[in-house]
């Protein structure tokens, strides 16, 4: 392993979380922070640790000359990115690698090109992973817009070409509703990320979003770990995810996951990368994007496979191969929910402050990533992601009843969470049977409420 002494470019329980993979790799860590994360627990259990500014992350997080600042002060010869923050941002992967310091991820070529969805989208086509019908790249004109919606029929949803998190997207019901939704998107798109420009996309009514764990190395090994369903989503934000898909069999597993391995291949992926699709009611699936980094959700396919992801990002990084070749086999049905300081009663409006009292779950199958502890202030600065619940089963059923007891018993007091209302889907009839999709949320607005 050449990788000595590793700066995790993150906070919270992403940056705990490579901290721990970095120990059992006998590597050191530099932990960075904001003045808002002083107390925080990724910065007692690095080796080092600095202070790179105020709390807005525009301010610190964000900071790449900080954090470059940092990695020499310490004599860190790698850097995690974590999610989020820079973790997709080209122009960092690059000024890591001008500044001889590894960057843990793919190239800055690779995040450029699926960063652009236009890009990602031609790149796709190319090698045959079928794509959602919609414009060839970003379009300006409304007229032209109007008439290619026209051509592949409504809805159409609006999408920005450098977009994300779902912002900068719009859903056009009907011609009427579209000249407002296109001039909203191009507007919103262009204050999220300083780019205006947008695409037409066919609007699929009730599918469900299946993702592809891929793992590349510098050999020219490229697999996918199995999908994960992320369908029970609010706003395009994932809420809960599980691993294997309930409408995934063993023929399209095989099929999905293939055409997610071409698309990777297509740009000779290095590292742990999503690919993202969207399936439909019929069994059609059609690519949508590639997340260039580790996901929130990834200790799913962890649990799943007993593959350790972010050991094989740094070890990819170091020059290795992958230790594995092909997808194991699966271990029982594995669900995650994100547990966020938020009020799902008041439209999810973030609740920061002090947590007074936290008493985690235990027992078979129950796995808690988490950065908070009793005493510990949320900042109302950053995302509002408290902890990740996992839970394994030996089917799909034990599997809920796991996590709806671990829900139940999770004490957390001093801020609202979402972890009653999460309990209350492992409960619904729909969620039980599998029945879900990306509008599953929209049609049981109830679920947010607490019951009288």
């Amino acid at each position: 392993m050449d990788i000595k002494r590793l700066l995790v470019a993150n906070r919270g329980e992403i940056a705990l979380r490579v901290i721990r993979a970095c120990r059992e790799l006998e590597i050191e860590t530099v932990a960075v922070y904001s003045d808002a994360d002083r107390e925080s627990l990724h910065v007692r259990f690095a080796d080092d640790d600095v202070c790179i500014g105020p709390p807005p992350a525009r301010d610190s997080y964000l900071k790449i000359p900080r954090i470059i600042a940092a990695a020499e002060i310490t004599g860190a010869d790698a850097i995690h990115p974590g999610y989020g923050f820079l973790a997709e941002n080209a122009e960092f992967a690059e000024t890591c690698q001008a500044s001889n310091v590894t960057f843990i991820g793919p190239t800055a070529e690779q995040i450029r090109v699926m960063g652009d969805k236009a890009a990602a989208r031609r790149a796709m086509t190319e090698v045959g992973v079928p794509i959602i019908p919609g414009t060839p790249g970003p379009v300006e004109d409304p007229d032209e817009a109007l008439s290619f919606a026209r051509e592949i029929g409504f809805p159409v949803i609006i999408k920005a070409a450098a977009g994300g998190g779902g912002k900068g997207m719009r859903v056009a019901k009907n011609v009427d509703d579209f000249a407002r939704s296109f001039q909203l998107a191009r507007s919103e798109a262009l204050s999220a990320f300083g780019n205006g420009d947008v695409y037409v996309e066919k609007y699929l009514s009730r599918p469900r979003h299946v993702e592809f764990q891929i793992l590349g190395d510098r050999h020219g090994h490229v697999i996918h770990l199995g999908e994960r369903d992320c369908s029970v989503q609010r706003r395009h934000q994932k809420l809960i995810e599980e691993a294997p898909s309930p409408a995934v069999d063993a023929d399209l597993r095989a099929r999905m996951g293939e055409a997610a391995v071409r698309g990777a291949k297509a740009i000779d992926y290095v590292g742990a990368g999503t690919i993202e699709m969207l399936l439909d009611e019929d069994g059609s699936f059609y690519f949508m994007e590639m997340n260039t980094r580790i996901q929130v959700e990834h200790p799913v396919t962890e649990m799943l496979t007993g593959i350790d992801l972010v050991k094989e990002q740094i070890r990819v990084a170091s020059g290795e191969p992958l230790s594995v070749t092909e997808l194991p086999p699966l271990r029982g049905h594995v669900i995650e929910c994100r547990i966020n300081a938020e009020d799902p009663s008041r439209n999810f409006q973030p609740s920061p402050g002090k947590i007074e009292a936290f008493h985690p779950p235990g027992g078979p199958g129950v796995r808690l990533d988490t950065h908070v502890y009793a005493g510990y202030t949320v900042p109302p600065y950053y995302d509002s992601l408290l902890a990740k619940l996992i839970c394994q089963g030996r089917d799909r059923e034990e599997a809920i009843t796991r996590m709806r007891v671990a829900l139940e018993s999770f004490i957390i007091e001093g801020v609202t969470t979402t972890a009653p209302f999460l309990s209350r889907v492992m409960t619904h009839p729909a969620f039980r049977a599998g029945d879900i999709d990306t509008k599953f949320l929209e049609r049981e607005g109830q679920l947010m409420k607490e019951p009288v």
